[in-house]
């Protein structure tokens, strides 16, 4: 079992979940395909320890087990696993200090990609 990072983390990226991860194993994309990697972080389900604490620092609920990935979002666990082809291409990124999303935002945000839980 790992953790796979949703598409409500695209465009959003607020790394909290980069800042507590004990293995950096949660990535960013580097290279220059973005329709095949979209503007998102991505879990390597190798490195993953199955520690669990970047669920709940993910203030966008991007962050699922991938057992509990919703059906919605099924795509999104091999488009983690796809790191592991790619490994040179992402790096983990420097954390920065961004506003946290408001309730409503994140509300929208699950709204635009159809996520009603």
């Amino acid at each position: 079992m790992t953790w796979v990072i949703t598409r409500l983390c695209r465009d959003c990226v607020d790394e909290s979940c980069v800042e507590v991860c004990p293995v950096d194993c949660i990535y960013q994309y580097d290279g220059d395909n973005g329709a095949s990697f979209p503007k998102q972080l991505y879990i390597d389900p190798e490195e993953c320890i199955n520690c669990g604490v970047c669920e709940p620092e993910c203030p966008w609920e991007a962050i699922f087990e991938d057992e509990q990935v919703p059906e919605l979002f099924t795509e999104d666990t091999p488009l983690n696993a796809k790191i592991l082809d790619l490994k040179d291409q992402f790096s983990v990124p420097d954390v920065g200090e961004k506003p946290k999303p408001s309730p409503e935002q994140i509300e929208e945000n699950k709204r635009k990609w159809g996520y009603t839980p």
